[in-house]
């Protein structure tokens, strides 16, 4: 393995301020380039499959494939920027200007935020579907719907610009030399930010699932206890509400998956230990896993995602009236 002796210089022609390259075995070479090139197209497919699926079927068109989608633009974000990126910082300087560097982070931390609002509105839509049914398809509109994610997206933008507002303001102002993108958070801001994007939001995501998982438990009893002698019209209501129950427990571990992926990030942020290099590119890097996870989880559990999928890659979505297929 070479030593930072043998290393070369970012920026030969600046000898007093250029950072070293990064120094690298072949094997460390190897994974990285294995990462990049596998998870990172991998991830964008995925999620483009997800996004033209539910943009162009317009028997699609729900409030909770809205969601879906908004939280696959996020995911198509970290797979095309972020995840390529965060690779090539490990084997590579950073030969860009401090501007592109300060853009990176935004959108690396607007990302993480719009994620995380996309599970709490998640939650939110199938703790109404389930502990309020009469009343869903009432509050929980397309249109308002819409106008969540709109909000949810502005909002993240809003919090990310003030957040890394000194990043963003004065670029490269923290680096200690040529060749390097870093963030810088005061310690106040890292609180509010740890509070913001992971304490309140997980709370909440747990709450309504609890709050999900009793009344789904209570009315799988009640269906079981009244299934020889409910009536027509009830049964067909149990029939809804049996695949809401379905789609609550997909969309359970949607979000399972995604507290598992990005709860790591935040406990080594929590403890100090986000300054060992190779510890906190790992559980980044396993936050940003979660947008490759996420689509496939859609093609285990959604049959509607699966028939999509063979329809676009048979080019059948090329035809006047495929918007129109029946979809589920």
């Amino acid at each position: 393995m070479e030593t930072h002796e043998e290393a070369e210089l970012c920026f030969p022609e600046l000898l007093n301020t250029s950072c070293l390259k990064p120094v690298v075995s072949q094997t460390e070479a190897l994974v990285y380039h294995i990462l990049l090139f596998t998870f990172s197209p991998l991830t964008v497919v995925l999620n483009l499959m997800v996004i033209i699926s539910v943009a162009h079927f317009r028997q699609l068109h729900t409030p909770t494939n809205l969601l879906l989608l908004s939280l696959a633009v996020s995911d198509l974000l970290v797979g095309l920027v972020l995840m390529p990126v965060e690779i090539l910082r490990k084997i590579t300087c950073w030969f860009l200007v401090d501007s592109m560097c300060s853009l990176y982070l935004f959108l690396a931390w607007f990302s993480v935020s719009t994620s995380v609002g996309d599970m709490v509105l998640i939650s939110v839509d199938r703790y109404v579907a389930i502990c309020d049914p009469l009343h869903y398809t009432n509050k929980v509109t397309v249109k308002r719907v819409k106008v969540c994610i709109c909000l949810c997206w502005f909002c993240s933008g809003c919090y990310c610009f003030v957040i890394l507002n000194d990043n963003l303001t004065h670029p490269g102002k923290h680096r200690t030399c040529q060749g390097e993108c870093v963030s810088h958070m005061y310690f106040f801001s890292g609180i509010i930010d740890l509070v913001a994007t992971f304490i309140l939001p997980v709370s909440a995501i747990f709450a309504l699932y609890m709050s999900v998982f009793v009344v789904a438990v209570s009315q799988a009893r009640a269906m079981r206890s009244h299934i020889t002698s409910i009536t027509a019209q009830r049964s067909g209501k149990a029939v809804a509400n049996k695949s809401e129950l379905k789609a609550a427990r997909s969309l359970g571990v949607l979000v399972v998956v995604f507290l598992i992926c990005f709860c790591p990030f935040y406990i080594v942020s929590l403890t100090g230990n986000s300054f060992i290099p190779l510890l906190a590119f790992c559980m980044t890097f396993v936050m940003y896993l979660n947008s490759c996870v996420n689509p496939l989880i859609y093609s285990l559990f959604y049959p509607w995602f699966r028939k999509a999928v063979r329809l676009i890659f048979t080019l059948q979505i090329l035809q006047s009236d495929s918007c129109d297929y029946t979809m589920v």
